[in-house]
């Protein structure tokens, strides 16, 4: 608690004085306590990446199908399910490895220097060197290199907003003691780690360094591990059910061929095919693969994700809660309106020769430096000679003809400011401050270029305009000028005029959090800036309506969570917060069941950034720890770029909904056919490597065009899916089960086709033992031929129909997807390859088709196509379901 006491005091303990530690001194407490810089997290290795792909229930479940196809020597299907599951591991260390590589890119050097008093010599030293005790020299542009009690400041301001949040720089006092309680924002004798001088001077002796730092506890707050996705945790259910539903599968297959006599051998192949046919082994690497593509079409909307799954959790967002300075403002201080000659408007009516005395003073009694791209200065400054600027009027032009001869620094008692220029031989001070202060000291009033004696109505017209400005949660600044005196004396002023400035609102936010309402997402801002400021920016986004929306700090620390939950709903606006205080609000959200983003860019925000679903923030102004804690980085710092994550992670969700759901209905399909016709007592109508085949090529292919779909038309309109339902709501479970069926049906059908007509046609009686009787050698070959290929060419028509459920086929053909015809086409010839070439025919143990009977088996396939165009106008009329 150094900020409680005097300076003098905290040194004292310290060991250290004004002059500083002696260098021995120095390297002993560096020796003992180490750098001055936080510990990061090593990043992991490729091997690391590779290995954390293969962390997935359903990779063991295609892990132990590949072991124990070796045993039986089955090294063909082990090979196929290795391949696949290699595809899947180098994909996602390929893609999170890119992920991490742009944001070293982005990554920026901060605070590597420091002037310290050593044995009372100042030298230039690494940050990283800094020790307790050690007195660090503060000017205009540092940036704070650890945490100090001030012992010496001159008008000193420092940029706070990465910490605290708070858009105006905080004006620093040496002499000041604060409450044992005050937060980090009103600790003015106090400068933290990574935060930036933005005027004047100071000296602060080193209280904190490295962990001990407010960074350094925030940072702290970050190592919890990373929780899962909805997605994750859905393909997490799936895959042990799947695991589950393969190994009740072999059992029940063992059991029946023990009560049917077969051969055990044999029925532990067959229970090899159907526990393949149970996992789809091209699941994991579509998802990762449909992932990736969606990264890339983040890539083209400015953002970075870090990990592949954070994709899919934008998709379900449904509360947005974003820091204010920097995200949803410009992190710029600007003037939007002006009183000059009694009338209350906007900056842009300025005029350089009309308005020449008001632009004059605002711009010469003003220390900031704008040169070029350099802007350096205190924000409040900035923003006056950008004033001026824009009127025609610059700082660089005025100072050669009207040079500064002396002044009067700012400080916080007078809250003032005076500058005094000699132009020729004439003389004018020109004093800018707070707008009660300055009025005491006018006697007059500049009006129209003329001088007056001002009246009590002119300050009461004033202090109105003033009061106007100030409900707007606009900073007040009022000017004064003062003719023939060099002494730079506050008295007997020449009121000018007044500006009121404020970091505006980001004129796209607006439109991001209509379309965010549209979309049914809440917009909350979370900042450490005061309640008005905060309020009022909410107001103009269109965040907030009522006052009642909007909470404190303050009034968090009297609820309980419990408490926070039950209201949190309700509120908008959160003010004057600290770290603890956002990671409560993240929570609070998330217990009420939404998915919820937290964006920023200061050190402040991290915590909450690793406590949400997902963690956006600024790839241009934000800190390192900042992007370090997020799973999606901003890389044109732009709030609006959010809606267009949201609802390419919505689009990519739809894509992996569907997609699953083929590939499931498809597996199911095969595992009824399977099963249906072994506890039948019938040969097996497909073997294992036809199944294999099936899954990692027509099938996968179809798979992967329907995740390159592009998003559904209208997406941003729809509410965000509910978390907690799985990839199966909206009438998914039935589609899956319906066309599993259907396609089971279909496959036995093809594969009794041959023994049935033939029965019949020799007028035998059709029974299952006949046709048992009649499969066998080359007539078996032919009818598991038949059964392959309508699997795997209805598969092919079913892909066309699941692009969307509720759509025609003829009304999608149309929407440019070039991969849903390479794959449908490519998948075509590749069946027709394992049939018709002789190489192939033999690994698979097929039999060559006569045209006609190609024709006829594809004919045949388009049945679940039929089914869904019947569909479409019944799951209209019913609205059943919701689209994706």
């Amino acid at each position: 608690m150094f900020e409680t006491r005097p300076a003098q005091e905290v040194l004292s303990e310290l060991g250290s004085g004004v002059t500083g530690l002696s260098e021995s001194e120095a390297a002993r407490r560096l020796a003992g306590d180490g750098e001055n810089a936080l510990k990061e997290k090593e990043p992991p290795t490729r091997l690391q990446l590779f290995l954390a792909q293969l962390r997935d229930p359903m990779i063991y479940v295609l892990l132990a199908a590949a072991v124990i196809s070796v045993a039986l020597g089955e090294f063909s299907d082990a090979v196929i399910i290795l391949g696949v599951v290699l595809l899947n591991a180098v994909v996602g260390m390929v893609q999170e490895g890119k992920a991490q590589k742009a944001l070293d890119a982005l990554k920026k050097m901060t605070s590597p220097t420091a002037t310290v008093r050593r044995s009372g010599v100042v030298k230039e030293i690494p940050a990283a060197s800094l020790v307790r005790g050690d007195v660090v020299l503060l000017d205009a542009g540092r940036v704070v290199p650890a945490d100090l009690r001030l012992i010496s400041t001159a008008s000193l301001k420092i940029d706070e907003s990465a910490l605290t949040g708070e858009s105006v720089p905080a004006e620093k006092d040496a002499a000041f003691l604060a409450d044992k309680d005050a937060p980090l924002g009103d600790r003015h004798n106090m400068a933290y780690s990574s935060t930036s001088v933005t005027y004047g001077r100071g000296e602060g002796v080193v209280v904190g360094t490295a962990a001990n730092t407010e960074i350094g506890k925030i940072a702290a707050m970050l190592q919890d591990e990373d929780e899962l996705t909805p997605l994750q945790k859905s393909l997490a259910v799936l895959g042990k059910l799947l695991g589950v539903i393969a190994v009740l599968l072999c059992a029940a297959l063992f059991v029946i061929a023990l009560v049917q006599g077969r051969d055990v051998v044999e029925m532990l192949l067959t229970a090899i095919s159907l526990a393949v046919a149970a996992v789809p082994e091209g699941l994991p690497a579509v998802v990762t693969i449909v992932l990736a593509m969606g990264v890339q079409r983040m890539v083209k909307v400015n953002s970075i994700v870090r990990r592949l799954p954070a994709v899919e959790t934008l998709g379900a967002v449904s509360v947005v809660c974003s820091d204010k300075t920097g995200t949803l403002t410009q992190n710029k201080m600007t003037v939007t309106k002006i009183y000059v000659d009694g009338a209350l408007r906007g900056p842009e009516s300025l005029n350089a020769e009309s308005d020449r005395l008001f632009l004059k003073g605002f711009v010469l009694c003003n220390d900031a430096v704008v040169s070029g791209e350099s802007r350096v200065g205190d924000p409040t400054e900035l923003a006056l000679l950008d004033m001026g600027a824009a009127a025609g009027v610059t700082r660089d032009g005025l100072e050669e003809s009207c040079p500064r001869v002396n002044e009067q620094a700012f400080d916080s008692g007078r809250k003032m400011m005076t500058t005094v220029h000699r132009s020729g031989g004439e003389t004018a001070a020109y004093t800018k401050g707070a707008v009660d202060q300055l009025l005491k000291h006018c006697t007059g009033i500049v009006e129209n270029g003329a001088a007056r004696p001002i009246t009590a109505q002119d300050k009461e017209d004033i202090l109105s305009a003033a009061s106007a400005m100030s409900k707007q949660a606009l900073r007040v600044l009022a000017m004064a000028v003062k003719y023939g005196d060099e002494s730079a004396e506050e008295e007997d002023l020449q009121f000018v005029g007044l500006v009121g400035m404020i970091d505006p609102a980001r004129p796209e936010a607006r439109d991001a959090v209509e379309s965010f309402k549209q979309a049914g997402i809440t917009t909350i801002m979370i900042t450490g800036d005061h309640r008005d400021t905060a309020l009022a920016i909410a107001r103009e986004l269109g965040i907030a309506d009522e006052e009642s929306q909007c909470v404190t700090g303050e009034e968090l620390d009297g609820m309980t969570q419990q408490e926070l939950d039950e209201k949190v709903l309700r509120l908008r606006v959160f003010a004057r917060v600290s770290p603890e205080h956002k990671v409560r609000i993240v929570k609070a959200f998330k217990a009420n069941n939404k998915i919820v983003s937290m964006t920023g860019d200061g050190v402040n925000d991290a915590p909450s950034l690793k406590a949400a679903d997902i963690g956006v923030a600024m790839g241009i102004t934000g800190t390192d720890v900042a992007k370090g804690a997020a799973d999606m980085v901003l890389t044109d710092d732009n709030f609006a770029t959010i809606e267009k994550a949201i609802e390419e992670g919505r689009g990519i969700y739809n894509n992996i909904k569907k997609t699953v759901i083929f590939l499931l209905g498809s597996n199911l399909g095969e595992v009824i056919s399977m099963f249906t016709a072994i506890v039948a007592g019938l040969a097996s109508p497909l073997k294992a490597v036809h199944i294999l085949w099936v899954n990692l090529i027509t099938d996968t292919l179809p798979a992967l065009a329907l995740g390159a779909d592009d998003k559904p038309m209208g997406i941003m309109k729809r509410k965000p899916r509910d978390p907690r339902d799985s990839l199966f709501a909206g009438g998914g479970l039935f589609l899956t089960i319906f066309y599993g069926v259907l396609i089971a049906a279909m496959t036995l059908g093809a594969f009794l086709y041959l023994p049935v007509t033939r029965l019949l046609a020799s007028g035998a009686p059709v029974t299952l033992a006949a046709v048992d009787a009649l499969l066998t050698g080359e007539l078996l070959v032919r009818a598991q031929t038949f059964a392959f290929t309508v699997l795997a060419v209805s598969q092919l028509w079913h892909s066309l129909g699941m692009r969307d459920v509720d759509t025609s086929t003829f009304i999608t053909i149309r929407h440019e997807n070039k991969l849903t015809l390479l794959s449908f086409f490519g998948g075509l010839l590749l069946q027709v390859c394992a049939t018709e070439i002789p190489l192939f025919a033999g690994v698979f143990g097929t039999a060559t088709l006569a045209f006609s009977e190609w024709l006829g088996l594809i004919v045949f396939a388009m049945t679940p196509l039929l089914f869904h165009e019947l569909f479409v106008p019944i799951r209209r009329a019913l609205h059943v379901g919701e689209r994706g």
